[in-house]
């Protein structure tokens, strides 16, 4: 058996049941060094523990895949949710063992900066520049995105300088693609943690400096009206 699970925003006591269930169960679990810190008080003493970062994860996806094909239960954790900014990870695990897996979800930070921020998902749009590749089409819907007046919830790219796409870079790309100055703006850092919580416009954020832990939502500037009636008054 292998598994993949989305371990949560980075609090353990996010993680759903069925994956704490998996973890303690399992034979080997895997992930990238902070993910797997994540869930370590989870895992048995017996399991064999397989880190990477993003230099050897071909590497060490190579030797989970081979644990698993040799009858080991094998569990690889993911930041957060899987389907929310995972996929390019998934793929690699499954190009290792040669078939499909299963997945198990877990809570994105994105869920939980929706909470926090008190913003519905129906009015919103997620997109991640967490990725490998080209960003060019990510970067035109975002900006489609806020034209049509729509929420959107971003999770940064902070890989190196050269493929970075932070928080300021963000906004200075709106800016330049006519993104109105004064659009609101979020960015918090390490949710469901120390929860560093930042506020201003758009022409502000992209003078601002935020860790590697960011999310950010850019709010619309025209808020639909909310269709929920209100409870009627009390007697």
């Amino acid at each position: 058996m292998i598994i993949c699970i989305g371990a949560g925003p980075g609090d353990i006591g996010y993680l759903p049941q069925r994956s704490a269930e998996l973890i303690r169960n399992a034979d080997v679990v895997a992930g990238f060094n902070a993910v797997v810190n994540v869930v370590q008080p989870l895992i048995p003493q017996s399991a064999e523990v397989v880190l990477m970062g993003y230099r050897d994860q071909v590497a060490q996806l190579d030797k989970v895949a081979q644990l698993h094909h040799a009858g080991k239960k094998c569990v690889v954790v993911f930041m957060g949710d899987i389907h929310f900014s995972g996929f390019q990870y998934l793929e690699r695990v499954e190009r290792a063992c040669g078939h499909p897996v299963d997945t198990v979800p877990g809570i994105s930070s994105a869920q939980i900066l929706a909470s926090r921020a008190k913003v519905c998902f129906d009015e919103t749009t997620f997109i991640t520049f967490h990725r490998r590749g080209d960003l060019t089409p990510f970067k035109r819907h975002l900006v489609h995105v806020l034209e049509d007046q729509r929420n959107a919830i971003v999770i940064p790219c902070p890989w190196d300088e050269a493929r970075s796409f932070m928080p300021w870079h963000i906004a200075a790309y709106l800016l330049e693609h006519g993104i109105p100055a004064q659009q609101p703006v979020e960015v918090w850092e390490h949710l469901t943690q120390s929860e560093a919580q930042w506020r201003g416009t758009l022409a502000e954020c992209a003078h601002q400096r935020f860790s590697d832990m960011s999310i950010m939502l850019i709010r619309t500037m025209n808020p639909i009206p909310s269709q929920i009636e209100p409870p009627p008054e009390a007697s």
